[in-house]
């Protein structure tokens, strides 16, 4: 179903709980017959420790995976990328398919005892999400004609045309639901509950131990009957890989989330008795992992010499290797697990040192040093630089890496303060919210790094991302097909690998991984088998 096919869409909690269990049959067909159990703390590892606690104002995955459960948003969604309804629990589309409807859910509260209301879904929309989240401010300028509180529990969103992916738009690793209450009024970046976050969610934070761990509990107010089913969740912060593996080896920890172990280790510890391994729950975002070129000045402003650079990296040896098989090989912006990637496109770039050779002595590069900042996310990304340092090398290009902590990255890369930097983003199931944002001019300089970091402008693509987000169903594929194309050709990135992140947990963990947000929600549901 969508919103484009349906020209009345009333959704009830019942019916799309029931949709979503079916779609995810195969997940859940191995605890089917196992009566759920209540308690427990969950122990789980994400690295790197996040920057912050504030979803929407900080989007990256570790602040994710642990404020998700935290802070919610209007709807969740299924595997399938179907709305689910969560403190919207129910919405409408008129007959224009340009007003969207939303009932907001009735006696729900926030951790803190104050009630929730459609005032909370006002401010986040038009004040909150504005001032700190880059997509939204494009998409409302973009898209919407105006937000109205149309019922003490309703609000109603008009667009200027139809969006089609609009629904996508309200998911809760970005754009969260916050208390208006705490934050009306106040400076939103300096708002000391950012590090403590008061939210709807099915956990409430108790406490955060910089360097060690942050410590959620659960919400018994939850206004989902039986759920969550654990009395708590540890998210352990265990700088070093090996550690790491050790740490879930003993018991020590439940869950080593996406990216947290080294491939080696995951191919190890899949072979161990009660230990269980999924790429499942990364629908919506589709992580596709890239170097990002700075193209305002010097060599790298020359389409020949970055071609010389995509010729020279070694990008199977990047996904075997580092990756340990998990992923496919980048061919441009949009990746292969979403619905909008182009099959049959043209791609010529594959490794070839001589190749490389050519193009970088027919360019305008002369032996100048290039700043390679590598993503501080884990090993696996230092080692993926490291890589690309080599090859670089080898076809005669002059390296220089630059290391950083995830908010000297931030800084950096958000100032455009280095030459290539190896990043991974999310797609949001829909070229329009998570792919647009990298490419188009409109988003250079925001001050966000995950945002046309690189200078990259082309009026003429521009206009196509333009043209993509509000064309008729039938006619995106092909204007997308032709962004894509045209994109990869320009190579104001290097793509590298679209990463199928591996969850690893014991098998005693259940219904941990259930949306396509994955770990994002994994409270919600998950319970412990003892």
């Amino acid at each position: 179903m969508t919103n484009r096919e349906t020209k009345m869409l009333t959704v009830s909690l019942r019916n799309v709980l029931l949709s979503s269990a079916l779609a995810s049959v195969v997940a859940l067909a191995a605890y089917a017959q196992e009566e759920a159990k209540q308690g427990g703390v969950l122990q789980v590892v994400v690295t790197p420790e996040p920057p912050s606690l504030l979803t929407g104002l900080v989007t990256n995955t570790p602040t994710q995976m642990v404020s998700g459960n935290i802070l919610e948003s209007l709807l969740r969604f299924s595997p399938e990328l179907e709305p689910i309804p969560s403190l919207a629990e129910s919405w409408t589309v008129d007959d224009s398919e340009t007003i969207y409807t939303f009932k907001i859910r009735e006696g729900v509260t926030w951790h803190d005892g104050t009630p929730f209301t459609a005032d909370d879904v006002m401010f986040s929309l038009t004040d909150f999400l504005l001032q700190v989240n880059p997509r939204w401010r494009t998409i409302n300028a973009d898209h919407v004609e105006k937000i109205e509180k149309t019922g003490e529990f309703e609000v109603t969103l008009t667009l200027k045309h139809i969006f089609d992916p609009v629904l996508m738009v309200f998911e809760n690793g970005s754009m969260p639901i916050v208390p208006a209450h705490i934050y009306e009024g106040t400076d939103i970046a300096a708002n000391p509950m950012n590090n403590s976050p008061i939210g709807t969610g099915p956990m409430k934070f108790k406490e955060w131990v910089n360097g060690s761990h942050v410590e959620l509990v659960k919400n018994e107010d939850y206004y989902i009957d039986g759920l969550p089913r654990l009395d708590g969740a540890i998210f352990r912060f265990i700088p070093d890989a090996a550690s790491r593996a050790i740490a879930f080896e003993t018991g020590e920890v439940d869950v080593m989330t996406g990216g947290s172990l080294e491939s080696a280790d995951v191919e190890r510890l899949s072979k161990v008795d009660n230990v269980c391994v999924t790429t499942e729950g990364w629908e919506l975002f589709a992580p596709q992992s890239y170097f990002q070129l700075n193209v305002r000045s010097g060599p790298l402003a020359d389409k020949t010499f970055r071609q010389g650079l995509m010729y020279a990296l070694d990008t199977e040896f990047i996904r075997d290797v580092v990756w340990g098989g998990y992923g496919e090989i980048g061919t441009g912006p949009i990746s292969p697990r979403t619905k909008f990637f182009p099959k049959n496109s043209d791609y010529p770039y594959e490794f070839d040192p001589d190749k490389a050779r050519e193009l970088i002595e027919a360019s305008s590069y002369n032996g100048e040093e290039l700043r390679l900042m590598p993503t501080p996310y884990g090993e696996n990304w230092i080692r993926t630089a490291e890589i690309a340092r080599q090859n670089f090398n080898d076809v005669g290009v002059n390296i220089k890496m630059i290391a950083t902590d995830p908010a000297g990255w931030n800084q950096r890369a958000s100032s455009g303060d280095f030459d290539i930097t190896n990043n991974w983003t999310y797609q949001y199931g829909d070229p329009a919210l998570g792919v647009a944002r990298m490419w188009v001019s409109s988003t250079i300089d925001v001050g966000n790094p995950f945002s046309n970091i690189g200078g990259y402008a082309n009026p003429e693509i521009d206009a196509l991302w333009e043209e993509g987000a509000i064309a008729p169903a039938a006619d995106r594929p092909a204007i997308y097909k032709q962004i894509h194309e045209m994109v990869a050709d320009e190579m104001p990135a290097l793509w590298s690998v679209d990463v199928n992140f591996p969850t690893v947990t014991h098998c005693n963990v259940k219904e941990y991984i259930t949306t396509a947000s994955g770990a994002n929600d994994g409270l919600l549901k998950a319970w412990i088998d003892d």
